[in-house]
């Protein structure tokens, strides 16, 4: 027993040198993409509950995109390009379609491209 007791050891310096760096490169890059991630859950909750209000729908488009701008002002959202975010209405259909990209600078030369896609429909009263 006393033989096994002496060969035991505990992790080396240099493989919880490895974990923290590892962990620190994971925390890193979490912390560096959280705000795309963020702005485009503000997005999304926004063009959702317009497009379920039907008050908000009601309205002429030109109003409904400028209420849109507003709503994206008040939650300090700027979306990358005037274009990100179309609104045509259709048929007795309001279609809201987003579609957007943000380069989120990582380490040195290397970015990360996270792109965003998703189509909203709601029915015009």
């Amino acid at each position: 027993m006393s033989k096994m007791r002496n060969r035991q050891t505990g992790a080396s310096l240099l493989s919880i040198m490895i974990v923290l760096i590892i962990g620190g490169v994971f925390f890193s890059v979490g912390f560096k993409l959280y705000p795309a991630y963020f702005d485009y859950k503000l997005v999304d909750s926004v063009l959702t509950d317009v497009s379920t209000d039907q008050d908000e729908l009601s309205k002429p488009l030109i109003r409904l995109r400028q209420d849109l701008a507003k709503k994206f002002r008040i939650n300090q959202v700027k979306l990358p390009k005037k274009d990100s975010l179309v609104v045509r209405q259709e048929k007795g259909m309001i279609y809201f379609d987003l579609d957007y990209e943000v380069r989120v600078p990582m380490f040195y030369n290397v970015d990360a491209v996270v792109s965003f896609n998703k189509q909203y429909e709601a029915v015009k009263p």
